[in-house]
């Protein structure tokens, strides 16, 4: 079977997608990439986080249009059969696919890897047109020009080399070969790369700038191809009973298309429905501990940002320019979110950074408790003796802990804006979210309560907090029987609930605390 053209891999692992329990069909997107065939805008560029579909679009697409077989059994069942131009494209071209992950068996160097690319692209042409095997050519876009054939390029994981910072003093030189295989070649009908880099553009003539990219922080379009839709996920809720689509928004959801609409991570609510469980299923496949790996970069610079972006407060900035392939590491609190961004450990919307959900919100967690956090990481490792006083009813062990973070060294947890005696809670509690759905602001009985603690476990009990400044304890208290916050729970046969009143006195400088069970 020829490794790069008219592969029936595509085929093969299109049509175990098509099999799965959780499909979703993506193939109006044909309609929008046949469109550029032959055309100037021929060269498309999809560069988004892991695990976002990529490879599954790509492979969908060599199997639409590989004149090597006839999938129309398959597409006469997809949306694209809806469109006009359905039959035009259908099967009618070469495919080149280039899988850019491949190492070579016979050596670790950058000639190992790009003559595993050249020599089985070389060898799969000559094999496919004999007449050109005793003839002399002085490159492959030679070989491929002699074809009098036009081919779509088909290439994942583009940046395979940079991502994996695999022969840095050579990416250069690879970019120049992608240039010469592609740039201005008469044989090349459409170019599709995939990656989660974009392309860096240093200027009008820099080596792939005839690419066009369609990224996490810039992607006008294309960007509800990439992801679950929420009506796609509703879909797949539908066939299984265990995972509510709640529940399921509340792990996966977080990023936006353009126009606002919600993204899901694709492959994590496939995994949650399969198994049944939410949980995180984000995969090390490049850096480990991606989340760190990033903020211990500037961790002076983004502290502050993230102890507010874990308690669910939005962080306002412009970001104009990506981090891109061949960058340099990332400097300041800009390049590091939008590098964050990119990999998609943040998400961004009209100026809008945030944490996008509950499985990325476990990763920043687990990120707070190390040491290069200082103050902030001995305070989330020592979160759970915060959990275990109030379990136990001991509000002044309680108020003594919140005491100890309020004189921290972090000006945000100063009580300086309203939101930071809720931010020194969410620190102080943060070792809950393994136990506990933490909800802030929660609608409930007559008004809104500051905090509530939603059981992951049967044998927990609910804890509703209500925070007050300058008042007492016995009011916060009052505050959550009068208004009714737990009339709700109780409804739902919540079990135990726990009442939090916690106050600050602004003049005193102190904290009280005291914690009853409401029946």
């Amino acid at each position: 079977m020829a490794l790069c053209l008219n592969t029936k891999s595509a085929l093969i692992l299109y049509q175990e997608l098509l099999d799965s329990q959780y499909f979703i069909d993506k193939s109006a997107l044909i309609e929008k990439i046949s469109k550029r065939i032959r055309t100037s805008s021929k060269y498309v560029c999809i560069t988004k986080p892991r695990r976002f579909g990529k490879t599954s679009v790509l492979n969908m697409l060599g199997a639409y249009y590989c004149s090597a077989y006839n999938t129309s059994e398959i597409f006469s069942r997809l949306n694209i059969s809806k469109s006009e131009t359905y039959t035009a494209h259908l099967n009618r071209y070469d495919v080149i696919h280039l899988c850019l992950n491949r190492l070579s068996d016979n050596g670790s160097t950058y000639e190992d890897y790009i003559s595993l690319i050249r020599n089985s692209l070389k060898r799969d042409i000559l094999e496919a047109y004999p007449g050109l095997q005793n003839r002399e050519f002085d490159s492959l876009p030679d070989i491929l020009a002699a074809t009098d054939n036009r081919f779509i390029f088909l290439i994942d994981e583009w940046d395979y080399i940079f991502s994996h910072e695999l022969f840095p003093e050579h990416h250069g030189d690879f970019l120049e070969f992608l240039r010469n295989l592609l740039k201005d070649q008469p044989y090349v009908a459409l170019a599709y790369m995939t990656g989660v880099l974009p392309i860096k553009k240093y200027s009008t003539g820099s080596a792939l700038n005839m690419f066009q990219d369609y990224t996490m922080l810039k992607a006008p379009f294309f960007d509800e191809y990439f992801g679950f839709t929420e009506n796609e996920v509703k879909t797949l809720c539908g066939k299984q009973s265990a995972l509510a689509m709640d529940e399921i928004n509340n792990w996966y959801n977080g990023y936006q298309t353009r126009n606002g609409a919600r993204l899901y991570n694709p492959r994590s609510v496939v995994c949650a429905l399969e198994d049944s469980a939410c949980q995180s299923y984000r995969t090390k496949s490049g850096k480990t501990d991606e989340v760190l790996f990033f903020l211990k970069y500037n961790i002076a610079d983004v502290r502050d940002d993230v102890v507010k972006m874990v308690n669910n407060t939005i962080i306002r900035m412009d970001i104009e320019e990506e981090y891109t392939a061949r960058q340099k590491t990332p400097e300041n609190r800009t390049e590091i979110y939008s590098a964050m961004i990119i990999y998609g450990l943040l998400s961004y919307h009209d100026g809008e950074i945030r944490i996008p959900n509950r499985e990325l919100m476990l990763e920043y967690q687990k990120a707070l408790k190390d040491d290069g956090f200082g103050y902030v990481a001995e305070l989330v490792r020592n979160s759970d003796k915060v959990l275990d006083a109030t379990l136990n009813r001991k509000g002044d062990i309680v108020a003594s802990l919140l005491h100890n973070i309020h004189n921290s060294e972090l000006p945000v947890l100063k009580y300086n804006d309203e939101n930071s005696l809720s931010c020194v809670v969410t620190l102080a509690y943060l070792s809950a979210r393994n136990k506990y759905t933490v909800e802030r602001e929660e609608k409930s009985g007559k008004g809104f309560a500051d905090f509530i603690f939603y059981p992951l476990y049967k044998n927990m009990p609910v804890i509703i907090l209500e925070l007050k400044a300058d008042d007492t304890p016995e009011a916060a208290i009052a505050q959550i029987k009068d208004k009714e916050y737990c009339e709700k729970l109780k409804k739902e046969k919540a079990g135990t609930i726990l009442a939090v009143g916690l106050v600050y006195d602004t003049r005193k400088k102190e904290h009280r605390c005291i914690i009853e069970e409401i029946t």
